[in-house]
């Protein structure tokens, strides 16, 4: 079997069978202190719980070894310590098979359908000015579509952005969102559910007039129809909907979004879309807020379209946004105007008068939208968030931030940046093709760290981050989006910490350029998942900070 790119889900499938035991049993290590003397464990309890007295037949241990396939480590000797049984990987192969092409998800198979997905974000519907909590699931959305395209998702965003409102503070935050005027398509649609409304049995017509409310054309019975689906999940007030024609301009919106997904099996010719096989899924991305409304909205799409795709309407929640120290009610432009002052006063205090300079407004600018999408996604999406509007700690500094992130990786283009100009001067020779380099140079406890805790993992956190659970009876799903925001803030951490450490660029002799050119490979394949991550979160690789 050919050798591939090593994976941890891979190799811990292979020392799990190696044990015969369809459990899982090994855990990979990730502490710099465990990875000194082992990179997966079989910890002892669980082994006592598997085996007999805990004791592994000893040629499932001697086997270990010799396990092969096209995504496994190339495994050591497994040794039994008091922590269980224990292997290390043979480092210089595993450097020689991970430093190759750019760590990243496979592309899918020729031919492949991997489905589609309408995330629809109702912060961006209706003339009310945006606010700080509506950021947040429009910047999870926009995260999210980015992590779903990585895994050949198809996506559409809906709705689309109208000419009747200013969306400068999504341009500023490279939010990229479609735009459009709706026209005749959404029009015919409007009359069509309103002709469907006046043949629905929930649906009762409204005449204007005294004790009616403004644009009501039809009142719903939503619980009635609830609770004759038997459907879970929806809050138990839904009870009369007054429809008007903006919420079914909302609905279809969102059912031409459907008939644009590609389809499983392409009927040959148009059908209507109650009818249609689609692997369509909706996410419906929205505050704790709106939550109510969006399952309004929801129950009567049900009751208009008994399609496969209104069934397999999701609901994907965030937690409050709660902002202290407000003299009144903070807009999403005065946010982004305050995090970029914040910014650029902590710029001046660190770099002086380099940093009023015209060339730094757009690193300002960028490092800004750094500091405001991790603020907004580096936390679980149900968890509350809390904006301090006076908070200091904003600088291009703070571990947790995403300037943070930024700064290293600007450190990484300039360290690249520095060695080319070596290789023009003549100082140093090019970098040699990735089959002459010698990896076991390579011995320092932070280049393993950063190999098997980031580049081995990447794709595979990529995967995850875009993983939405499979149809349950609930309404309510949860991704593990924040995974990205982590993983880059603590990949930052270790390669700062391994970057003040060693010195990569050495003096110019020959003795010394085999563990010179190791080292370079290896980080520049940090800054290819620095860069490939950030392109999730729509933000361009500073080159210098």
């Amino acid at each position: 079997m050919g050798e591939g790119r090593p994976g941890v889900a891979a190799t811990l499938r292979a020392l799990n069978g190696a044990l015969g035991r369809p459990a899982a049993l090994w855990v990979k290590e990730s502490g710099a202190r465990n990875l000194r003397h082992r990179d997966f464990l079989a910890p002892r309890a669980v082994l006592s719980a598997a085996f007999p007295g805990g004791q592994v037949p000893p040629e499932a241990v001697s086997a270990v070894p010799s396990l092969r396939g096209p995504a496994v480590l190339p495994l050591g000797v497994c040794r039994q310590t008091p922590a269980g049984l224990a292997v290390q990987v043979r480092r210089p192969e595993a450097f020689q098979r991970l430093l190759g092409p750019l760590p990243g998800p496979a592309p899918p198979a020729a031919g492949a359908r991997t489905g589609c997905v309408v995330l629809h974000c109702p912060a961006l519907r209706g003339p009310a000015a945006l606010r700080p909590r509506h950021l947040r699931s429009i910047l999870l959305a926009d995260h999210l579509a980015q992590l779903l395209r990585a895994q050949g998702v198809c996506v559409r965003l809906v709705p689309a952005l109208t000419e009747e409102r200013s969306w400068d503070v999504l341009r500023q935050l490279r939010i990229c969102w479609p735009s459009g005027s709706g026209g005749s398509s959404l029009t015919d649609a409007v009359s069509a559910l309103k002709a469907a409304l006046g043949r629905c049995p929930c649906a009762a017509a409204c005449e204007q007039g005294p004790g009616t409310a403004e644009g009501v054309i039809f009142k719903v019975h939503l619980k009635s129809f609830v609770e004759q689906q038997g459907l879970v999940g929806y809050d138990p007030n839904l009870d009369v909907l007054l429809v008007t024609e903006e919420i079914l301009w909302s609905l279809a919106e969102l059912q031409e979004a459907v008939l644009q997904c590609p389809v499983s099996d392409p009927p040959r010719h148009r059908l209507p879309l109650a009818s249609q096989s689609s692997c369509c899924s909706i996410i419906h991305v929205v505050n704790c807020e709106e939550e109510f409304q969006q399952q309004q909205l929801d129950v009567l799409w049900r009751i208009l379209d008994l399609g496969a795709h209104t069934a397999l309407q999701k609901h994907l929640v965030c937690g409050p946004v709660k902002v202290t120290n407000p003299s009144s009610p903070i807009g999403a432009d005065q946010y982004f105007q305050l995090r970029k002052r914040q910014m650029y006063e902590a710029s001046v205090v660190k770099y002086g008068e380099l940093a009023q300079d015209e060339a730094w407004t757009e690193v300002i600018d960028t490092l800004t939208v750094a500091a405001i999408r991790f603020e907004m996604l580096s936390t679980a999406h149900r968890s509350q968030i809390t904006l301090d509007l006076e908070n200091n700690s904003i600088s291009t500094k703070g571990t947790k931030s995403g300037a943070f992130v930024m700064y290293n990786c600007a450190r990484l283009a300039t360290l690249f940046n520095t060695f080319q100009r070596a290789v023009e001067r003549g100082t140093y020779p090019p970098l040699p093709p990735v089959s002459e380099l010698n990896f076991s140079c390579l011995r320092e406890e932070g280049e393993w760290l950063l190999l098997f805790n980031y580049l081995l993992p990447f794709p595979e956190v990529l995967q995850q981050a875009a993983q939405l659970p499979p149809p349950s009876k609930g309404i309510r799903i949860t991704a593990h989006t924040e995974t990205v925001c982590k993983f880059l803030i603590q990949l930052s951490m270790d390669f700062s910490s391994y970057y003040n450490r060693v010195h990569i660029l050495g003096e110019p002799f020959s003795h010394l350029f085999d563990q010179m050119f190791a080292r370079l490979q290896l980080l520049g394949a940090v800054r290819d998942v620095f860069h490939s991550a950030l392109a999730t979160l729509h933000l361009p690789p500073l080159s210098q900070i």
